[in-house]
């Protein structure tokens, strides 16, 4: 009798030993798994703030174009008022441009034949006149007449050229000027005053003469010797001038 109970009392005390057993088993079981879950859903959850500082950052990348893209486009926009406002400006510019050439081209037609009146002029002038520096002047009028047909110079150069030739012509009629030439094979001095006078002198003094205008010719006249002298020493500039006496010959009467 005493061994059965014992027995029956190892056998009731195996049974809860047996089922703490399996207890402590399932226990250790669902730990892990809740541990092994707990590690997902933290993994889970770092992923997901990754992907969420990810949006977030793309976001404010898109703000920041989208502000980038709008002081772009206010910029594009002011831009394109101001190439408006140019183009207008240059369209205007484009139209009184094509007006002024319009008239130009009827000043052209005009001018033209004004141009070629004033050097027909200027070159009967020239030969007309007492005979200073002839080959000098006759020379400039010609060169202006070939001047006239080229196409590299243009309209107002010519007409500015023949005015200062103009220019140069009136110049001579208030100024005193001496300088070298050769009368009959003789090397002389020449005088000029102004227009009313052209005189020559011989190196030596020897001999002394005027233009005639009346005759068209060189008229020796000794008497003026020492006025001719004197005339050339102030257009030399060697002296200070002085009251000079020169033949001068009145105006022929109509």
């Amino acid at each position: 009798m005493y061994v059965f109970k014992t027995a029956k009392r190892v056998a009731r005390v195996a049974i809860p030993l047996a089922v703490t057993f399996f207890v402590v088993a399932a226990s250790a079981a669902t730990v892990k798994d809740v541990t092994a879950t707990g590690n997902q859903w933290l993994v889970a959850q770092v992923e997901s703030q990754k992907r969420v500082d990810a949006m977030a950052d793309e976001g404010r990348d898109i703000a920041d174009q989208y502000r980038t893209t709008l002081r772009e486009s206010e910029g594009l926009k002011l831009y394109l008022q101001q190439l408006r406002a140019q183009l207008k400006s240059q369209e205007e510019e484009m139209e009184a441009i094509r007006q002024e050439s319009a008239e130009l081209d009827r000043t052209n037609i005009e001018i033209q034949p004004l141009m070629v009146r004033m050097l027909d002029s200027l070159e009967q002038f020239v030969a007309l006149d007492v005979p200073f520096l002839k080959q000098e002047r006759a020379g400039r009028v010609e060169k202006l007449k070939e001047m006239m047909p080229r196409a590299d110079v243009t309209v107002s150069e010519k007409y500015r050229r023949i005015v200062e030739a103009y220019q140069i012509e009136m110049e001579y009629g208030r100024t005193i000027e001496a300088y070298k030439g050769k009368l009959a094979d003789k090397e002389v001095d020449f005088l000029r005053v102004g227009r009313v006078g052209l005189f020559y002198q011989t190196p030596d003094g020897a001999e002394t003469g005027y233009w005639d205008r009346d005759k068209k010719d060189w008229t020796a006249d000794d008497d003026y010797t020492e006025g001719v002298k004197e005339g050339l020493k102030v257009a030399k500039k060697q002296t200070s001038p002085n009251l000079l006496i020169v033949p001068i010959q009145a105006a022929a009467s109509k």
